[in-house]
């Protein structure tokens, strides 16, 4: 038995079992639990890959593994949350409807969709044509937070008021399946030159996070998007 083979998809289930747990936290309101185990489940993910080429057993069992598995942690995770912020922020007879906070299950069917299509999207092996699905979670999660961790009442009105986050949801679910390429963050080599945008990236989220914290979580995905949007136009006219 090659023992070796299997360590990948452990770590996916990982990442599953993670997702699992965030869903019981999500559904019973603990968010801090939640966006904890999500957190979890993201490092799983990114390690599962990493130990599939390093150990040179990538397959498509793992392939299809790890869609599944993201399905749960940054699929039905972030469309509960969005559930639950849209039930607690009802307001009026409108926001009040049984049907209002089931909307927020929208990024979930938005995530299914972006996950499948990436599966069989031959362009995405290097970089990603749209927002990764573990952006979008980490986005989500970071919203009930805020209110629990900052003392920001712009920030705080906006995750409160139902009608941004029926903006939220939309966008976020147009940018998961949108034809927008997003540069990557990975290194072939370490120069300025080449890797400036990069650069500035990780420069600016790491001044947002230390001075920000929970309220840079969504900011560094806006950033992460504009920076790779101005980057296309820029290409473009060159």
């Amino acid at each position: 038995m090659n023992i070796k083979k299997h360590i990948p998809n452990l770590l996916t289930l990982g990442n599953l079992l993670c997702g699992t747990l965030a869903t019981i936290a999500a559904v019973n309101s603990d968010y801090l639990t939640a966006a904890s185990l999500v957190v979890l489940g993201i490092v799983f993910d990114f390690f599962d890959g990493f130990a599939a080429r390093l150990l040179k057993v990538s397959g498509e069992l793992g392939k299809q593994l790890d869609s599944l598995a993201d399905m749960v942690t940054s699929g039905v995770v972030p469309g509960i949350i969005m559930f639950q912020l849209f039930t607690e922020n009802a307001v009026g007879s409108f926001e009040s409807l049984t049907f209002f906070p089931y909307m927020g299950l929208i990024l979930t069917l938005a995530a299914c969709y972006r996950l499948a299509n990436f599966n069989i999207d031959t362009r995405q092996s290097e970089s990603f044509i749209g927002l990764p699905t573990p952006a979008m979670s980490l986005f989500v999660i970071a919203l009930p937070l805020i209110p629990l961790y900052s003392d920001n009442q712009f920030f705080i009105g906006l995750v409160q008021n139902n009608y941004f986050l029926i903006g939220v949801t939309l966008v976020l679910s147009y940018l998961m399946n949108a034809e927008i390429p997003l540069f990557s963050l990975k290194f072939k080599t370490f120069g300025l030159k080449e890797n400036l945008l990069k650069y500035v990236f990780l420069i600016a989220s790491i001044i947002m996070i230390l001075t920000l914290e929970v309220i840079s979580i969504p900011l560094v995905i806006i950033l992460y998007v504009v920076l790779s949007v101005g980057s296309n136009l820029r290409s473009k006219k060159v």
